[in-house]
């Protein structure tokens, strides 16, 4: 039985919750939108930038002015981040383990590429990674599971066999959905909130390969 590991990107690789509100503070600021941080966590967090500008802006939008304001609000997080970004606590340590364990490993995310290519890139953990799945290779975004039964087909794996690492409600209920093991982070929402979740975590340095085999036997 071969187990793989399929990670979310932002809250699970990196811990950036706070620099994508930040730029979502500043991109509102220009726009003279008003919205709490808690508002915005509990209903924005972990969705796509398609699904959260019109509810935002409070108007429909064309796909154009999508676009544009998605790249906008984009490259004022990576301004803001760069220089900040790190792994979360036991990522790399534990990346290291499943190249060792030659367990596949892959990213799911609601990310742009840009901002994908920005982490990897930024972290050097390209070699640990075997595919990369995003909104635009799939139907429907999180919360539906087809990401995550993408990223499993792409991986050869039965989705029972894949652990994915999440930390939005939105993300964790589109790995359970799609029958996978899910290990939700607390970095961006508290352990009482996760409701889909097998096993919750604070970060990565209590991970280890023994845990991930125990999720799928």
């Amino acid at each position: 039985m071969q187990v793989v590991v399929i990670f979310d990107m932002d809250g699970v690789i990196v811990n950036n919750g706070e620099f994508h509100y930040n730029a979502w503070e500043k991109f509102c600021d220009k726009y003279n939108i008003s919205i709490s941080k808690d508002e915005f966590k509990n209903k924005f967090f972990g969705r796509t930038n398609k699904e959260v500008l019109p509810e935002l802006i409070g108007c429909d939008l064309s796909g154009e002015e999508i676009k544009s304001l998605d790249e906008e609000k984009e490259k004022i997080y990576r301004e803001i981040y760069k220089p900040h970004m790190e792994p979360v606590n036991g990522l790399i340590n534990f990346l290291q383990e499943l190249k060792k364990n030659d367990i596949p490993v892959g990213i799911a995310t609601s990310a742009p590429p840009e901002n994908v290519d920005f982490v990897i890139d930024g972290l050097k953990i390209g070699d640990y990674i075997q595919t990369v799945v995003n909104d635009s290779m799939v139907s429907n975004g999180k919360p539906a599971p087809d990401i995550y039964l993408e990223a499993a087909r792409r991986l050869n794996a039965k989705p029972e066999n894949c652990v994915v690492f999440e930390d939005s409600l939105s993300g964790t209920k589109a790995a359970w959905d799609a029958g996978a093991k899910v290990v939700a982070l607390t970095t961006t929402l508290p352990a009482k909130k996760h409701k889909y979740a097998h096993r919750i975590a604070d970060d990565f340095e209590s991970v280890s390969i023994q845990f991930i085999r125990n999720l799928v036997i």
